[in-house]
C-alpha cells in the first residue's frame, strides 16, 4: 500500500492540473472497485468545479464547488495520468503495464490554464476504491483518523496520552491509525530506527508516571516528521510499483537505513549491529538490535 509520503506526492502531481478545473464529464466503466461507487457519483461530479486537493493519511481529497469533497483511496495499484501527457513531478503508484485494460474511471475536465484533459484512474488489482460526502466528521473513512504527523496537532504528548498504560508493540501502537494518520510499515520501521526504540517495546514504556512523554518519545516524534519530510521531497519510495509519471523512481528507498535490509551491516556511524527482521501482526520489522533497545 502506498504510505503517506506516495499519496502526497501524487496530490502534488495531479494538483497543477485538477485545481481550478471544471467537470464536464464523468465516465464509470465499471460499478465498483473495492467497493461499488457510491449513488449518484457521476451526476454529483459533473458540473463541479474542483476548488482544490487535499491529502488526510492516505486519502486522496478532491474538494468540490459544491461543498462535497470526492475521496479516493489508491489501494496496491491504484493510479491517476493524463491520456495525452506526462506530468513533470512524480505523481502516482501504479503497475508497470501498458494498454487501457484496467482504466475504470475517466474524468473529463476543462481547466482555465491547461484547457481540455482527461484524468484516468487505472487499478489492476482493483483495492482502491471512491466515495463522496460533505460532511467530513461523518465520513467512516476519516472520522476516527488520528492527527496528521506532518500537523501541529502531532506531538509527543498527544502520543503519551494515547500511549500510556498500552502494552502494545511500539509498532502496533504507531500503524494504529486513530494514534497517528497516514503511517505505514515503511516508515514506522525508520523512524524507529532514528530514534533508536525497538519495534517490540510496550508503546506505554515511553510515558512518564507523571503521563508526560519521555525524551525517547520526544526523539520518536522527531523522527516521525524528519522520515516523512525526506521521503516526500525524495518522491517517496519505489517498491513493486511505485514509479513517477514518466517511469522514473521515486528515492527514498535508497536511504532505507532498515527496512528491507535483513542481514546487512546498520548504517548508524560507529555501529557494529546487523540488521534484523520480525513478524508482528504478519507484517515485517526491521531493525538493529544494537541501535534500538
Amino acid at each position: 500500500m502506498p504510505e503517506l509520503p506516495e499519496v502526497e506526492t501524487v496530490r502534488r502531481g495531479l494538483d497543477p492540473y485538477v485545481s481550478g478545473a471544471r467537470i464536464e464529464e464523468v465516465t464509470l466503466r465499471r460499478a465498483d472497485l473495492r467497493f461499488p461507487f457510491p449513488a449518484g457519483f457521476k451526476a454529483a461530479l459533473e458540473g463541479q468545479t474542483i476548488t482544490r486537493t487535499d491529502r488526510r493519511a492516505k486519502y486522496l481529497l478532491f474538494r468540490l464547488s459544491s461543498g462535497a469533497t470526492w475521496l479516493s483511496h489508491l489501494g496496491m495499484t491504484g493510479s491517476y495520468r493524463f491520456e495525452t501527457f506526462h506530468l513533470e513531478e512524480p505523481s502516482r503508484y501504479h503497475e508497470p503495464a501498458t494498454g487501457t485494460r484496467h482504466d475504470h474511471l475517466i474524468v473529463t475536465l476543462s481547466h482555465p490554464g491547461h484547457g481540455p484533459l482527461r484524468l484516468v484512474y487505472t487499478d489492476a488489482r482493483r483495492f482502491g476504491f471512491m466515495d463522496l460526502f460533505t460532511d467530513e466528521a461523518a465520513c467512516s473513512h476519516l472520522s476516527d483518523l488520528g492527527p496528521e504527523p506532518l500537523s501541529n496537532t502531532f506531538s509527543a504528548a498527544e502520543m503519551a496520552i494515547r500511549f500510556r498504560g498500552r502494552t502494545a508493540p511500539m509498532k502496533a501502537a504507531l500503524l494504529d491509525q486513530r494514534v497517528v494518520a497516514g503511517l505505514g510499515n515503511i516508515y514506522v520501521s525508520e523512524a524507529l530506527h532514528r530514534a533508536r526504540i525497538r519495534p517490540d517495546v510496550p508503546a506505554g514504556r515511553l510515558v512518564l508516571k507523571s503521563g508526560a512523554p519521555s525524551r525517547r518519545l520526544e526523539d520518536l516524534a522527531d523522527s516521525v516528521r524528519a522520515v516523512l519530510a525526506e521521503a516526500i521531497e525524495a518522491g517517496g519510495s519505489t517498491l513493486r510499483d511505485f514509479r513517477a509519471a514518466d517511469g522514473a523512481s521515486g528515492y527514498f528507498q535508497h536511504r532505507f537505513a532498515v527496512y528491507d535490509r535483513e542481514g546487512e551491516p546498520c548504517a548508524t556511524p560507529g555501529c557494529s549491529g546487523t540488521i534484523r527482521r520480525i513478524v508482528q501482526s504478519g507484517r515485517s520489522s526491521f531493525f538493529c538490535p544494537e541501535c534500538q533497545r
